[in-house]
């Protein structure tokens, strides 16, 4: 028997519609001290070169697009 197996009540046999989970604060405290550091790490972590190369070459074709349809309006 695992931790969650210990935790929730026994029922009759597809009876998950009456189970609400509930988790200890501390236990969710720790989840979501550890989840916003990971997403900072994300946020923080410099965009690769690939990708700038990529939206640069985006960019440009967006401009020349942009400027070759108010070429065709004069």
């Amino acid at each position: 028997m695992n931790r969650v197996d210990a935790a929730m009540p026994e029922t009759g046999e597809g009876d998950n519609d009456d189970f609400d989970m509930v988790l200890d604060p501390k236990v969710q405290e720790s989840i979501g001290r550890s989840l916003k550091a990971h997403y900072d790490d994300i946020v923080n972590a410099p965009v690769p070169d690939k990708f700038l190369v990529l939206l640069a070459q985006l960019e440009a074709t967006e401009q020349r697009a942009a400027g070759a349809s108010t070429d065709e309006r004069n």
